[in-house]
């Protein structure tokens, strides 16, 4: 198997391994107590705070080890907007935020949400970012790298026109911190330990001095009252020396990686039609690449790749298993059928990227012979039972009644009626599936047809579309 998942989580770094099997050792004792195994608990915590903190660009005080970077998010959220609360109420997001943080900014009492958007490569304006900034803001957030896309935020730009507002900026590194620290002067980070190869739950919180911050949880004298409870000691340690172990190969790792997956932008729409690579294309994390395809189930399509050899993950709503577009890919505006995010793990060797290549075409194009999918011109291949019909009344032009059925089938239906309207003539397609939303007009926009818009329908969604070539 090759393992394309690294975004998700990587695998355990072999320095992580020798420093849990070392720490499991030598630090299994309380690093509160003042005895012997107690102080020596202790001075490896303290090693691998300062060992944590030098790799964030940060005080070895201003960070605290968590259970994991979830709860590490939940908690600046939450810390953060209580300490202000004086000041407001009001929390400023980029729109594509990890659900972790969108979940803990809904759950802050009397806390009101405004989510700021994104380009169709996924970055945030900066300049658009300090606008939504106002008086009672009480916490702006935004990630250093997009967890599905991989596109880089301007966060030095926008943590400088926080500070000028007197706002807090909360920094999600979670998907960069392997690659390098963070830059500008923001006020709280977090990070996951999984994510570069280190033990699985530890997380890294860091409030930097002068940021108000008052924790949600009962009072405890452990992690600087952030993070109750008894320590993972063992974890702690061998986070950090991963961390450190990573970052010193991560320049020339990265741009090797990235060369491979500058290999896979370039040549999966040359291999797969009716592909779109989503993300930016500069801008981005070295070692991941997303792309969507047209009128393929994500579903079926992981599981195939699976069977190939490959494990690969997806924002695609048919994924999902709320069957609702990825909150990533919906900002964005993009296709989110089929969608497929390749996370290489460092060491990834070329071969197994060309390997992926070579399956890839076959893979898809026996998902989409399974779906029915059309091939070759607009109207060539027309189904039976595509449900097309005649102008319904309040219903423009020819009608695809797609109620019912889940992407990709609102676009492959689409796609099979499209030439039984003269030019200029119009399809509206039923449907009750959220992802229509974002796959027709992404449909239209990769087919060269114009996108009219959608309109309450007596059941589900219409969505008009004009026939332009």
């Amino acid at each position: 198997m090759a393992y394309f998942d690294a975004a998700s989580a990587a695998p355990l770094h072999p320095v992580a391994r020798e420093a849990l099997a070392a720490a499991l050792d030598e630090g299994w004792a309380d690093p509160a107590r003042l005895y012997r195994e107690g102080r020596r608990a202790r001075m490896l915590l303290d090693a691998a705070r300062e060992a944590a903190a030098e790799a964030v660009g940060c005080r070895p005080d201003e960070l605290s080890f968590t259970p994991s970077g979830t709860r590490a998010l939940h908690s600046a959220v939450t810390g953060a907007a209580a300490g202000r609360r004086r000041t407001g109420r009001r929390l400023v997001l980029s729109a594509v935020e990890h659900s972790a943080v969108l979940h803990a900014a809904e759950a802050v009492p009397e806390g009101r949400v405004e989510l700021v958007g994104v380009d169709r490569a996924g970055r945030v304006d900066a300049a658009e970012f300090a606008a939504a900034l106002a008086p009672d803001t009480a916490l702006a957030a935004l990630q250093s790298a997009n967890h599905e896309v991989g596109t880089v935020q301007p966060v030095a730009e926008v943590a400088a026109a926080c500070r000028e507002a007197g706002v807090p900026l909360l920094v999600d590194a979670a998907q960069s911190l392997a690659w390098g620290p963070v830059e500008g002067p923001w006020s709280l980070l977090a990070a996951s330990a999984h994510k570069w190869g280190g033990p699985p739950g530890v997380g890294l919180l860091v409030v930097r001095k002068g940021t108000r911050y008052a924790a949600q949880e009962p009072p405890d004298e452990r992690e600087s009252g952030r993070a109750p409870g008894y320590p993972n000691l063992p974890a702690a340690v061998a986070a950090a020396a991963s961390l450190r172990a990573v970052r010193e190969r991560a320049a020339a790792e990265g741009a090797r990686l990235s060369s491979l997956v500058d290999r896979i932008r370039a040549r999966v729409p040359q291999l797969v039609p009716d592909t779109e690579v989503v993300g930016h294309g500069r801008l981005r994390l070295p070692h991941v690449v997303t792309f969507s395809c047209l009128y393929v189930d994500g579903e079926a399509l992981l599981t195939e790749l699976d069977a190939a050899g490959f494990s690969v993950s997806s924002g695609s709503s048919c994924t999902s298993d709320t069957l609702t577009p990825s909150h990533v890919l919906r900002a964005m505006g993009v296709l989110s059928e089929g969608n497929v995010r390749v996370s290489l793990p460092a060491g990834t060797p070329e071969a197994e990227v060309e390997r992926f290549l070579d399956v890839l075409p076959e893979v898809v194009e026996r998902v989409r012979a399974r779906l029915g999918a059309p091939t070759g011109a607009p109207g060539a291949s027309v189904s039976a039972d595509s449900g097309a019909a005649a102008p319904d009344e309040g219903l423009e032009g020819l009608v695809v009644d797609t109620l019912g059925r889940r992407c990709p089938v609102p676009v492959i239906e689409l796609a099979k009626v499209i030439g039984e309207v003269p030019v200029g003539g119009l399809v509206t397609v039923l449907s009750d599936d959220e992802a229509a939303r974002l796959d027709v007009p992404a449909w239209c926009g990769m087919r060269g047809q114009e996108y009219v818009g959608e309109r309450p329908a007596p059941r589900g969604t219409a969505y008009v579309v004009r026939r332009a070539n």
